[in-house]
């Protein structure tokens, strides 16, 4: 790792003084950016010590041969969310915790930050790359909603519950004190502003029950758009966000997406629990969908709209939508992945409903992709789990930057991956 960037903030330091003994060689810094350089090679280090020593760098299976395993890891950092710094460093950090599949906003500017994630990962340790899925969604999803409002409206005495709650950081106001004592949000001319970061916001829904002033819209991604960037060779797969109310939508984005298709190794929708006609609208959404099929499909559950619910009774909806479809035999073709509700309770739920299990996929497969039908409604397992993830602003651009908070990243991280991967993580 280069320190260049460190060393240029002071003329040379003084040597460490050195004593030697008959046992071991001891170094003691006398500067403190030396104690700094040696702390954050260690933390560095211990970072590729645990990415070796629970094997996930010499894992190199693909996603779709974890989905037939039951066992691929996706990261979701949000349909909606789009800080690039953010995104980047979540890439980084999942992708050393062995994630199959990472799945982003359809934008190029983060598409590439997810790829920068992904390559500075693997310049740390060489793991294998997760692939890179971009969402779209047919029509109005709570996926690709964004929070906004009116400065004007708020009160002046206003406590501003929807800064304290946001996960993402996403309403980010500057705060100054009136004459009167009041917190106020102002700009240069003395007038109120602020609002919110549009790229942060991921459309979680947490500001609406807390203040009476909240605007959400929902906006669809432009199908030829989309279209062009499947087309990057660095893009492999694509997640459609759909209410499940109707096809007509679902159609059209399908149908305006092109021979784009044939570009992708994994098509997969995103799908709700819709009650009676869940069955009959996948039954549809599969059959607009077979003819231009040319790899395996996947159906993330999404039975709550925001994954990351640290709740138990988030995890309880997202099983128990997953044990009634596994149990429908006329369900399409296409793995099950668990999604809306996922957290650390969700793979001991699954075992207990057996739907956590290993099963391999025959069939010959060529950079991912096989011959449809070898599946059929019964043989696709519950192929994985997708975990949302947002990141807490550390005042870095590169999280491998401030190693320590890199290792703890990671930690975090591999306390979801691994229970998946079944890593023997140690305490």
């Amino acid at each position: 790792m280069a320190w260049s960037c460190l060393s240029c903030t002071a003329s040379i330091p003084p040597q460490p003084k050195v004593f030697i003994s008959s046992f071991t060689t001891i170094f003691i810094p006398t500067h403190p950016l030396m104690k700094f350089r040696l702390s954050s090679q260690k933390c560095l280090q211990d970072v590729r010590n645990m990415v070796k020593s629970l094997g996930i760098h010499s894992i190199r299976s693909s996603p779709v041969d974890s989905l037939g395993n039951g066992n691929l890891v996706k990261l979701i950092c949000g349909a909606s969310f789009e800080d690039v710094v953010d995104i980047r460093n979540l890439s980084l950090v999942y992708t050393l915790a062995g994630v199959d599949c990472i799945d982003c906003a359809a934008d190029e500017s983060v598409v590439n930050a997810v790829n920068q994630g992904i390559e500075a990962a693997r310049e740390i340790v060489e793991v294998g790359r997760p692939w890179v899925m971009i969402s779209v969604n047919d029509d109005e999803d709570l996926h690709f909603r964004k929070a906004e409002f009116d400065q004007a409206d708020c009160p002046q005495d206003c406590s501003r519950p929807r800064e304290i709650v946001c996960p993402a950081n996403a309403i980010s106001l500057e705060k100054e004190k009136s004459s009167e004592g009041h917190l106020w949000i102002t700009n240069d001319e003395g007038k109120r502003q602020g609002g919110v970061l549009t790229e942060r916001c991921y459309g979680c829904g947490q500001c609406i029950p807390v203040c009476p002033y909240d605007k959400l819209h929902t906006y669809v991604r432009d199908a030829a758009a989309t279209s062009e960037l499947l087309r990057r060779e660095d893009i492999y797969a694509l997640e459609i966000h759909t209410s499940g109310r109707q096809t007509l939508h679902f159609r059209s984005l399908w149908e305006g997406l092109g021979d784009a298709i044939h570009h992708l190794r994994l098509p997969a929708v995103s799908f709700p629990d819709v009650g009676d006609s869940t069955i009959s609208t996948m039954n549809a959404m599969y059959s607009i969908m077979e003819p231009c099929l040319r790899c395996f499909n996947l159906w993330q559950l999404d039975d709550r709209q925001t994954s990351g619910d640290i709740g138990h009774g988030a995890t309880r909806e997202s099983i128990a939508f997953a044990v009634r479809l596994a149990a429908t035999s006329d369900r399409p073709r296409g793995f099950l992945q668990l999604a809306g509700g996922t957290n650390a309770r969700t793979v001991a739920r699954q075992k207990k409903h057996g739907l956590f299990q290993t099963k391999s996929v025959s069939g010959n497969f060529k950079d991912g992709q096989s011959t449809v039908g070898l599946l059929g409604p019964l043989d696709a397992p519950t192929g994985g789990i997708a975990y949302g993830g947002y990141a807490r602003k550390h005042g870095l651009t590169c999280i491998e930057e401030s190693p320590d908070y890199l290792l703890k990243a990671l930690a975090e991280a591999l306390a979801l991956v691994g229970t998946v991967k079944c890593y023997g993580i140690p305490s």
